[in-house]
């Protein structure tokens, strides 16, 4: 079915970056990410564990401690040792 609709740009953008990494065109890629949304289940364990970062992107929410530079340091010199 032929329409015409408009996104805003950040959705525009988003489904953009997703049908030209699945190689797909732009309107089976929205219509793949609609259905995915409309089938996800609020329980899913994926969906859980996924945060909106600030640029709109879904990103894994932290589960464990922060990695500072200094403990990458430390154990780079442990390893060397």
């Amino acid at each position: 079915m032929r329409t015409s609709i408009t996104l805003d740009e950040d959705v525009y953008q988003l489904a953009s970056l997703y049908s030209k990494g699945r190689g797909t065109t732009l309107g089976a890629a929205i219509g793949e990410l609609v259905r995915k949304g409309v089938s996800a289940a609020p329980s899913d364990p994926i969906s859980l564990r996924l945060k909106r970062a600030p640029n709109g992107l879904l990103i894994f929410a932290g589960t464990g401690r922060v990695i500072t530079p200094e403990m990458v340091k430390d154990a780079q010199e442990d390893e060397i040792e």
